[in-house]
């Protein structure tokens, strides 16, 4: 991969998209295989396993990792592997059509993950080995105790496993720990995944909506802090290198690290006092320019060896340079134990040949140095099972999961939305409950989430709001949405492989399709006569959103550049087909590529033979053929439930209303035609308890917004129970129970009024018989 230091500035340049993310364009080395998209990444070259019993294979807990049997070598979607349609695109001969292609793996294939956390903490570190690397690896339980009240100063790098751009900047930030290792009682090089759910919390605490985010923490900190920016120019290693000196040298006295020392240069007088006195130890003395950082550099490298002393001189004093004999900076005046001195000859006036002769002087030592410790294997692995599917289909627990961690994880960063934010949150709701085609209670969440945006009275709000009703707090029967990550399609060879930016790639083709074979789905929106509402509610979404910050610049760029240039619906699904094969080519090759899961042009010919053609010799598109395939791949008629959460199920939120089991097939653009359709509306009674449950959600919802800190609400959300399909609070429970007891007691009284009355009478009326 050449020299690690350059990745930095070429990793995640790109989005790379689904549809696209068919695999086989050029590799380039240096771009942000993050978003790798999930329809073009179709891979069919994926390990997977059949289920046993619905993901039992917890069961093998297997110590070597499985090797990957019957793969084909040609058969390198990476995520056509979750999404091609039934594999039988455009009219081609029978004996063309290839069967639908399976991921061929072992039928058990475990992979165990080395789950490395850092100090005190556990969990899968993706990217970095705790023990292994020199980075500190913190998680949601270490990371405030590691930098609050710190002998040394921190630089945390907070990344996402999934996000390419950390991916290919990894191998860097590895090294610059491994190069700047000797400085940890001064200064230390960690790093935290937010991906991991576990994390999300603190995240959250220090604000970081985008990865990377590098921040600096300084010693001694007492009160809680988000720490200080990384300001460079760039990423290079030598670069951040610098900046952790000028970051250590901006302590004041008071929060100095104590095992680091003096970094400023000595004043002239001080060098000849040093050379005259003895002091039993070597006195090693850079002379450097004013701009160089090496002396600085030496100081820290030699901070754990005894019997030594370093520290720096500037050029500036010609007289007392001549006296001493340095000619040329840098330079290294040594003065021994014995008081013997003198300048020594280094080859080459690198940092690395002056800290490699002053560490091997003798009687210089090295002392013990308080490293990351190395987690216990068996407490920190975790066993990552694969799963069979079929690469022509779409699979509904990708979908589902992308959604989870959409909601829950990444949107939920923010603290709260305002303004600009908050539009985009409302539009590309709108966008995705109008066409998400998946199951109905999914539905019915997405559909009360926008309905109670659209109404929503006011322009900034607390994102705990929307988590409430994603999470269903009211207890509103018939909705939910899994709470766990179960991928399918975007299953990759390594935790930190596809995941996440396949599953966004799949919803955001998912919906162009929708949006093109359903017209009137935006109907009322204000988005039905837009040709490009779906593809500008992804754009901003990625824009204000999406955690790798180059990924989202480099989309920007795309549809910057050609955008405008979608007329029609179908325009937007091959517009985004095509971005996502250009971005596939620019990731090919990348760190963050799955090499189970290749990127290539996508779809593969296995997948849609009618859709490639050869003109003059060279592969080309048949993009009518292309436009009918992603219109079958993308429909609901393709998207499989298998390996999805059931209703109950951990992770499901009750279960569905009356009236869900009819709908079951019904997609949300076809509802979207019913509701628009005078002849297909229910009656009256069936509209009106949704439509109250609906109005008393908001209120609920809107009292919170206005006073979260009121317990009574909260209690009252907390305790409400469904009972027939609607769901009521307790205090509506009791009123309901105390009126039944009201009505029998006056049911009561007035039956014993009438028997009392009754009996007068007949006393009254009596005549005996003579």
């Amino acid at each position: 991969m050449g020299d690690p230091s350059r990745l930095p500035e070429t990793a995640c340049r790109a989005w790379a998209g689904p549809a696209a993310r068919g695999r086989g364009l050029p590799r380039v080395g240096g771009a942000c295989r993050a978003w790798a998209g999930p329809a073009a990444r179709g891979r069919g070259s994926s390990g997977v396993c059949p289920p046993r019993g619905r993901g039992r294979a917890r069961a093998l807990r297997a110590t070597a990792v499985a090797r990957v049997k019957g793969q084909r070598a040609g058969d390198t979607s990476n995520m056509a592997a979750a999404r091609s349609p039934g594999g039988r695109a455009g009219p081609v001969p029978r004996a063309w059509r290839p069967a639908p292609p399976r991921a061929r793996l072992p039928r058990l294939l475990v992979l165990l993950a080395a789950a490395t956390a850092g100090p005190g903490g556990g969990g899968a570190a993706r990217l970095y080995r705790a023990g292994e690397d020199a980075v500190w690896v913190l998680d949601s339980g270490s990371v405030r105790g590691a930098t609050a009240n710190s002998s040394a100063a921190w630089l945390l790098q907070f990344y996402s496993s999934w996000c390419g751009h950390c991916i290919g900047y990894a191998p860097t930030w590895r090294a610059l720990a491994a190069d700047v290792r000797d400085w940890a009682p001064a200064i230390r090089v960690a790093a935290l995944d937010c991906a991991e759910e576990k994390n999300q919390d603190v995240c959250r605490a220090y604000d970081v909506h985008f990865y990377p985010t590098f921040r600096y923490f300084k010693a001694f900190t007492k009160e809680f802090t988000t720490g200080e920016n990384f300001k460079g120019p760039n990423r290079e290693l030598q670069t951040v290198r610098h900046t952790m000196i000028d970051f250590l040298q901006n302590h004041t006295e008071g929060s100095w690290p104590p095992a680091c020392p003096p970094l400023d240069p000595v004043p002239p007088s001080d060098i000849l006092s040093l050379i005259d006195n003895r002091g039993g130890r070597y006195v090693a003395i850079l002379f450097e320019s004013n701009s160089s950082y090496l002396g600085r550099e030496v100081i820290l490298d030699l901070i754990p060896y005894e019997n030594i002393m370093v520290t720096r001189a500037l050029d500036g004093e010609k007289a007392l340079l001549q006296k001493l004999g340095v000619s040329s900076v840098p330079s290294c005046y040594l003065i021994h134990p014995n008081g013997s001195h003198g300048l020594i000859n280094i080859v080459k006036p690198l940092r690395s040949f002056f800290s490699s002769y002053l560490k091997s002087l003798p009687d210089v030592r090295k002392k013990s140095l308080f490293l990351p410790e190395k987690p216990n294997k068996e407490e920190n692995s975790e066993t990552v099972v694969w799963r069979e599917f079929d690469k022509s289909k779409l699979y509904t627990a990708d979908l589902e999961s992308g959604l989870h961690y959409l909601l829950r994880v990444e949107l939920a960063a923010h603290k709260s939305l305002a303004g600009a934010e908050l539009k985009t949150l409302k539009d590309f709701v709108t966008v995705v409950a109008r066409l998400f085609p998946g199951r109905p209670p999914v539905r019915k969440l997405l559909e009360m989430l926008q309905e109670w945006l659209a109404n929503l009275p006011l322009d900034k709000i607390p994102y705990n709001a929307v988590l409430d009703l994603v999470n269903n707090k009211m207890r509103i029967s018939g909705i939910f949405l899994p709470n766990h990550i179960k991928w399918v399609g975007c299953q990759g060879s390594r935790p930190e492989w596809r995941g996440y930016p396949c599953s966004l790639w799949k919803l955001f083709h998912t919906l162009t399709v929708q949006a093109s074979t359903h017209p009137k789905a935006l109907a009322g929106t204000g988005f039905e006569d837009d040709p490009q509402a779906v593809l500008q509610a992804v754009r901003r979404y990625v824009r204000t959103f999406f955690g790798c910050r180059e990924c989202g610049e480099h989309f920007e760029e795309m549809a910057t550049e050609s955008l405008d240039s979608v007329k029609t619906p179908d325009q937007a699904v091959l517009w985004l087909w095509k971005k996502h094969n250009v971005v596939n080519g620019r990731l090919a090759g990348h760190l963050s590529e799955d090499p189970k899961f290749p990127k290539v042009p996508w779809p593969t010919p296995d997948l849609c033979p009618a859709c490639h053609e050869e003109i003059k010799g060279l592969d080309s598109w048949d993009e009518g053929h292309v436009l009918t395939f992603l219109k079958r791949h993308y429909s609901r008629s393709n998207l499989v439930d298998t390996y999805s959460v059931d209703q109950g199920d951990p992770g499901a939120g009750g279960a569905p209303a009356r009236g869900e089991e009819e709908e079951e097939g019904l997609t949300p653009p076809e509802k979207a035609h019913r509701d628009h359709d005078p002849k297909s509306l229910p009656p009256p009674s069936v509209q009106g308890p949704g439509l109250h449950l609906s109005k008393s959600l908001h209120h609920r919802l809107d009292i919170k917004l206005r006073n979260p800190h009121a317990s009574g609400v909260h209690k009252e959300a907390e305790a409400a129970v469904p009972f027939l399909g609607v769901g009521f609070s307790s205090l509506d429970m009791s009123l309901c129970v105390v009126l039944y007891v009201a009505s029998s007691l006056f049911l009561m009284v007035m039956y014993f009024f009438f028997r009392v009355r009754s009996k007068r009478w007949k006393v009254k009326h009596y005549h005996p018989a003579v």
